[in-house]
């Protein structure tokens, strides 16, 4: 399976990421609606006692992402090693052309030797919310 922003997040870093992952459910179109922002939400396990490594690591490439509404670095509660991440964008094409950024590019190749492994993914179609415009 290649590395890519979807793995780096699964969640997806960077986001995680336009790559279809094995059972990860895809968001689907609403009938009569227009054209819907782009929502991913992952899981991402960090070689033990690497979390905060590789936490600052995404946080500091997440700055100047075009079309980018929200990008969310948590830790997990119940696991030392596990990261989610939850990302929002204006447009799922908007997330691909993340990918091609040389921030982005960067951040994969310093984060790739810091990651476990992936847990669970899913691709959302957020509506709105606070901080985001309906």
């Amino acid at each position: 399976m290649p590395f890519d922003r979807r793995h780096f997040i699964t969640t997806a870093v960077f986001g995680a990421i336009a790559f279809s992952l094995p059972g990860a459910a895809m968001s689907q179109a609403i009938p009569g609606e227009t054209a819907s922002m782009h929502g991913l939400i992952g899981r991402m396990m960090a070689a033990p006692g690497q979390r905060d490594a590789l936490i600052d690591i995404l946080l500091e490439s997440t700055h100047d992402m075009p079309g980018c509404l929200s990008y969310i670095v948590a830790r997990d509660t119940s696991d030392e090693n596990a990261i989610w991440i939850t990302e929002v964008w204006d447009s799922e094409p908007s997330h691909k052309a993340s990918l091609s950024l040389p921030a982005v590019q960067a951040a994969i190749a310093k984060a790739k030797p810091l990651i476990a492994g992936f847990g669970d993914y899913i691709q959302t179609a957020p509506v709105g919310g606070r901080g985001l415009a309906k």
